[in-house]
């Protein structure tokens, strides 16, 4: 019978999945327009939250006024919420959190959603959206006041260790949304608590700022639990990643989990700014541009040719192989052709390009300003003209000026002088010119004086002094998970997994679906509409989520400190993240999107303060309006910017994108007509172009022309040809080993008090302190202590001259 109801409720899954996939997949087909997508740390406030919930959570919101409102009547006269006064507000705020101590569960319960009403705005007395909102922030701030948020991680706590709800669970065949109402309702209000909170407002009074900094500083302390809240929300991430606790909303952890560590460390623009900060207070030149600004202003690259446009192609090439052969034309012929000519010779050069080709080098209508000014009518002598410049400076590392001199040296002079990089003695000018041009573009980051400064701590750890360790709120975090990290990647990648849509489902892999799947398996076409697009919906959710996290993680621990970053970075490696990544992005991305898993009739608030139509299926098929779909493009960008962090000045790991086979991935990728999109996928391409073969790189000419245009330029890199000296045969193992060392001592020396090593620690040879120990000398000495006395002291003979002497 267990079996039954189980493969029931998976086909019902896979026929709702099915239907709203055809409905993907036929949108998916238009077009590929530019997409006019800004990159943020999050989306709108009203999408975060509508997130929160699945929409078959839709009855909860009147069952939670409900409660809320038994709860006013007992308590307060016939007047609405939004008639009190603040004092009033605030003694019902301090009796419901009273009421949250009672040991009866149902009770427990009703009070937890009518305070759940409370932070999602008392919304049956709102006319709109934006009276819901404004009742939110008020009412959130209320409650953070009073120390509801302390009670409610409690609860929590008391819910994660409830082990016969987690038994129950692992009994049953089928979990649905029942098995976590406590867990859902407690993480919903936290979770509106921190989303409202970290929302900046010019209205909010001085007393709210306040508030909202004592609460940042509180949330990345270890104060709950003596750990900060998010390593107790990794906690249950790995709990129901082991199968202990399979009815975890897994949603609502790692959405709360990521908007934890996103208010308490700070987004992409904070992370600018304390790189400014570090960079200042270690001596460092100034940033030379800023990243997130460039890449805003850039803009897409078309999309690859139709299938109309290569059939031409194919035609143009048949009509031009009946030619007869034509003597090239001289220089000084070729110099007087107008190279803006609208019939340019150049546009068949690359028509041996295979059928996914990416970028079109010559269908930059929008790039040209960026790289060449538009051309000028003049006489064909005067028709020189030069380029504005790219987006990007160029950089040069320490290691590449030396690399340069070295070969200088021994190929003018024939000796060689290591890492001096000031003796030019003997090298011919244009020489001394290059490395002057080197070291104006040299680049000093922050990890390369961390990497250094860690090594002298090695070398002399007695009188290298003690480190400063700054106390911040992502050095807490780091403390927090160290312990577990391999274990808390691990779980976070088995998510990403399950969540990912080439994934097939299997019947070992864990089971993400336990806070969307109904009590009752929907009965019509219509209802299995629905929970095709909310199971959908919710997958694209966690995706966005587990992205979001590992992106912040990596780059906060980066600029913390570079070995936090690559202890992260390791165990993502070790726990299959490349693979992973790319078996995501193998799939049609455009179809992902532009999918429209959404039924904006039911979003929060929606939902509450307007009169629901009646849905049918033409209406679940029409989906929104918009261009593309917000949340899967973050996830595809954040995905991109993983891969790249892994991969940076790693050989072995860009080997693994060859070996995986990335390129043809990669370049479907490149179908999107998003800047910030394109340029990732660009720079992955970059690093392993010199390992993908010539013939490769002569029939993506357009890519590589791409890759001139949009990448940061590395002087004296030769990435488009294959004569580098890293070009050898590569050891994951001897590379990754080095480097594991190298976290490990550093893990050890700062964090690992406990297992110091015993030379290195301080003598005490003071006669006075030594004398003055206390020493606890066992029983058996103690009862014997007469017998040793008189065999030790008194019964041998004491020369007390030779002593003396």
């Amino acid at each position: 019978q267990q079996k039954c109801i189980s493969s029931t409720s998976n086909s019902v899954i896979s026929i709702a999945l099915f239907l709203t996939s055809v409905v993907c997949c036929a949108q998916g087909q238009s077009e590929f327009p530019d997409l006019e997508f800004e990159y943020s740390d999050t989306d709108k406030w009203a999408a975060e939250l509508s997130e929160l919930y699945s929409y078959t959570e839709g009855p909860e919101f009147a069952l939670n006024r409900k409660c809320f409102e038994e709860e006013f009547r007992v308590h307060v006269s016939d007047k609405k919420w939004t008639e009190l006064d603040e004092a009033q507000h605030r003694a019902h705020a301090m009796r419901l959190l009273d009421s949250l101590e009672v040991t009866a569960r149902e009770k427990r319960l009703k009070v937890a959603r009518a305070i759940l009403y409370m932070a999602q705005g008392t919304f049956a007395e709102c006319s709109s959206e934006v009276e819901v909102q404004h009742w939110m922030r008020y009412n959130i701030f209320l409650l953070l006041d009073v120390g509801t948020f302390s009670a409610l991680v409690e609860l929590l706590n008391m819910e994660i260790d409830n082990s016969a709800a987690c038994s129950s669970a692992v009994r049953k065949p089928a979990i649905s949304l029942a098995d976590s109402t406590d867990l859902r309702v407690l993480l919903n209000i936290m979770y509106m608590m921190v989303e409202t909170i970290q929302q900046d407002d010019p209205a909010d009074k001085p007393e709210w700022i306040t508030i909202k900094e004592t609460f940042r500083t509180e949330l990345g302390s270890p104060l709950f639990n003596n750990e900060p809240i998010s390593v107790m929300l990794f906690g249950m991430v790995t709990k129901f990643c082991s199968g202990h606790a399979p009815h975890f909303p897994m949603k609502k952890v790692l959405l709360l989990l990521w908007k934890s560590i996103l208010f308490t460390l700070g987004g992409f623009e904070r992370l600018q700014s304390i790189k400014v900060r570090k960079r200042e207070e270690l001596g460092l030149p100034p940033l030379p541009e800023d990243s997130i600004r460039v890449i805003r202003s850039m803009r897409a690259a078309s999309p690859p040719a139709s299938a109309s446009d290569l059939i031409e192609q194919q035609q143009k090439r048949a009509r031009r192989e009946h030619k007869a052969l034509i003597k090239q034309d001289n220089l000084d012929a070729f110099n007087e052709k107008d190279p803006y000519k609208a019939d340019d010779s150049r546009e068949d050069e690359d028509d041996n390009d295979d059928n996914d080709n990416s970028i079109e080098a010559e269908t930059f209508p929008l790039e040209r300003d960026e790289v060449m000014p538009p051309p000028i009518p003049h006489p064909p002598s005067e028709r020189v003209s030069f380029p504005k410049g790219l987006p990007w400076a160029p950089k040069v590392r320490e290691k590449d000026i030396e690399n340069f001199l070295e070969s200088s040296r021994s190929k003018f002079i024939g000796y060689t002088l290591g890492s001096d990089t000031d003796t030019v003695v003997g090298l011919p000018r244009p020489i001394h010119e290059s490395i002057k041009t080197l070291k104006q573009h040299k680049y000093v980051s922050i990890a390369e004086l961390q990497i250094i400064k860690e090594e002298e701590f090695q070398k002399t750890p007695l009188s290298g002094g003690e480190e400063e360790v700054e106390t911040c709120a992502t050095e807490l975090l780091y403390q927090g998970i160290l312990p577990s990290l391999p274990q808390y990647m691990i779980a976070l990648l088995k998510i990403l997994l399950a969540a990912a849509p080439t994934s097939k489902a299997k019947t070992d892999s864990i089971n993400i679906l336990a806070d969307v799947l109904p009590e009752e398996m929907p009965t019509t076409v219509l209802q299995s509409m629905k929970l095709g697009v909310d199971v959908n919906r919710h997958k694209e959710i966690i995706v966005k989520a587990i992205s979001a996290i590992l992106l912040l993680l990596l780059k906060h621990f980066k600029l913390n400190h570079i070995y936090q970053f690559e202890y992260m970075a390791q165990h993502l490696v070790f726990a299959n993240c490349i693979p992973l990544i790319l078996k995501f992005f193998n799939q049609n991305i455009m179809s992902y999107i532009t999918a429209k898993n959404s039924i904006s009739v039911l979003d929060f608030p929606y939902c509450v303060v307007h009169e629901l139509p009646e849905l049918t299926a033409e209406s679940l098929e029409a989906g929104d309006n918009n261009q593309f779909c917000w949340r899967n493009l973050f996830s595809c960008i954040n995905l991109l910017r993983i891969l790249n962090k892994l991969t940076k000045w790693k050989h072995s790991r860009t080997m693994m994108l060859v070996v995986f086979k990335s390129a043809p991935i990669l370049k479907r990728a490149l179908k999107v007509k998003q800047a910030m999109m394109q340029l990732y996928v660009l720079k992955l391409l970059k690093v392993q172009t010199k390992y993908l073969g010539r013939q490769w790189r002569k029939s993506n000419m357009k890519t590589m022309s791409a890759i001139y245009q949009k990448v940061r330029h590395r002087l004296n890199d030769d990435w488009a040809y294959g004569n580098d000296l890293d070009a050898r045969p590569w050891d994951f193992q001897a590379e990754e080993c080095a480097l594991r060392a190298n976290i490990e001592r550093f893990n050890s020396r700062r964090y690992d008090k406990s297992h110091s090593n015993p030379d290195f620690l301080p003598v005490d040879n003071c006669l006075q302190s030594v004398l003055g120990q206390r020493v606890d000398l066992p029983e058996d000495f103690q009862m014997n202590y007469d017998l040793w006395l008189e065999r030790e002291v008194f019964s041998k003979p004491i020369s007390w001259e030779e002593l003396l002497q």
